[in-house]
């Protein structure tokens, strides 16, 4: 498996749009507003009726709940019900937006994602400069659940593709299968499948009071039961209605199937926006055998920890013997280190976004006469340095008279050491921008590698100030 760097264009939206509606389960009015986001900043829930506007990243690692819907927390704030704006954001192959909600659940609309991609498609898609990063699968990851039998395997594709099959073990509904061979296909096959719920689930719900907002035209509902005149009441005044009938097929009036199969294809949706959870897009096959909220961010979790174990060692390929981009002449042309502490010796790639350099270390660094010198290993702080060095070449990069500024650290976070480092070994380094440089702040994540294992990383800012 490999995360690789394609050469397709990260997207956002153009302009704002606003959707209004009420939310599922809460009853209460909801104004969303789909923003652009910023290049690598995904998926971003932005709370704007509490204080301080917090932010909730759609992360897999935020799920604290999956009853009736996926449920995001982070700091004691909430997001409810997210899969389906989520779906309809991957549906049209946007990688950055910011979703500001006026409540903790996004309108149910109509129960699909219908109205979220014509939402989108309005505010008009558009190209960033970062291109856009995805994990290649290769070989086959699973994830099962032994009580209710769920499960999912993700297998090599050359592209991603999503397959669910259901059973829900009752004559109304039956065994339904639902296929997306190309993300291109999610607005006019899956988009417009509506979430649908059985009559005794439905029962259940209205008595514990977690269905306010649902009508008959956002959710389709499978008679499973007898109807009783008594709850033939309870559903005729919990949605408005005058009379309420059940159709031939097994489904309660006012609601006209879209496809056959579909309950098959809302679960499909369903993964497809509980997978967006995972942050990275994926180059493969996902088989979903009866599909939940649970299984499906479970899986996300899975990948998302797979994925990043796989970013922190995914060693840069340096060809040693190749002439490097900058060797350390041209570098102290633009880093005003010198020995002893220029720890840097050369560039092999630098971009708008990332840089890979490397030191060779022996003993003759001045440090080993004192660091264990009976035992010598380099200082962490040094690594770190020489990762910040490697990080100050990438924004000095942005200025045409680097001599003419200096490199200061404002922040570290997150540091961590996992190997040691010793005379004889060469330190690889990538610096990656968290956020594009503004008013030459950096903000990137920077990793040291060494013998085909990483050693070290760090969240590193910086900030480059020209000399008086």
């Amino acid at each position: 498996m490999a995360i690789i760097k394609t050469e397709t264009k990260q997207k956002t939206i153009e302009k704002e749009v606003t959707l209004n509606g009420v939310g599922l389960h809460t009853g209460a009015d909801v104004t969303l507003v789909f923003k652009p986001g910023a290049e690598n900043s995904g998926f971003v829930f932005q709370r704007i009726d509490l204080e301080g506007s917090p932010k909730i990243e759609a992360d897999a690692n935020y799920v604290t709940n999956t009853q009736r819907g996926t449920c995001l927390e982070k700091n004691g704030v909430t997001i409810q019900t997210c899969e389906h704006v989520l779906a309809a954001l991957v549906g049209l192959d946007i990688d950055n937006a910011i979703i500001e909600l006026n409540a903790s659940e996004p309108p149910i609309m109509d129960g699909s994602s219908k109205f979220f991609v014509e939402a989108l498609e309005k505010a008009g898609i558009v190209e960033q400069d970062a291109c856009r990063e995805e994990y290649v699968v290769k070989d086959v990851v699973s994830y099962s659940d032994e009580t209710t039998g769920s499960e999912i395997i993700l297998m090599p594709s050359n592209s991603y593709q999503v397959t669910t099959m259901v059973d829900f073990g009752t004559k109304v509904l039956g065994t339904q299968n639902a296929t997306l061979n190309s993300v291109s296909d999610f607005k006019t096959e899956i988009a417009d499948a509506r979430t649908f719920s059985f009559l005794h689930e439905i029962e259940m719900l209205l008595e514990n009071g977690l269905i306010k907002g649902g009508d008959l035209n956002n959710a389709i509902v499978y008679v499973d039961k007898e109807l009783s005149p008594d709850t033939m009441e309870k559903l005729r005044v919990a949605f408005k209605k005058d009379n309420i009938a059940v159709k031939p097929n097994g489904i309660l009036d006012n609601l006209t199937l879209h496809h056959p199969n579909e309950a098959a294809r809302h679960k499909l949706l369903d993964v497809v926006g509980d997978l967006a959870l995972i942050g990275t897009r994926i180059r493969g096959k996902v088989i979903a055998n009866k599909p939940g909220h649970f299984v499906n961010t479970q899986f996300a979790k899975k990948m998302s920890k797979i994925i990043k174990n796989e970013r922190r060692n995914n060693v840069p390929q340096v060809d040693m013997n190749a002439t490097p981009l900058m060797d350390v002449n041209q570098i102290m042309n633009m880093l005003p280190h010198r020995q002893p502490f220029l720890l840097l010796d050369k560039v092999f790639e630098l971009t708008d976004n990332h840089v890979i350099g490397l030191k060779n270390v022996t003993m003759n660094e001045e440090f080993f006469k004192g660091h264990f010198p009976g035992q010598p290993v380099m200082p962490g702080v040094l690594i770190v340095e020489a990762m910040a060095q490697t990080g100050g070449i990438l924004v000095l990069s942005t200025v045409p008279d680097p001599e003419n500024y200096l490199t200061f650290f404002m922040k570290m976070d997150n540091v961590k050491f996992k190997q040691k480092v010793v005379p004889g070994d060469t330190l690889i380094f990538k610096c990656e921008l968290i956020t594009p440089i503004r008013r030459g702040i950096c903000h990137m994540q920077g990793y040291a590698y060494t013998n085909g294992k990483l050693c070290a990383e760090a969240e590193l800012m910086a900030q480059i100030s020209k000399v008086k």
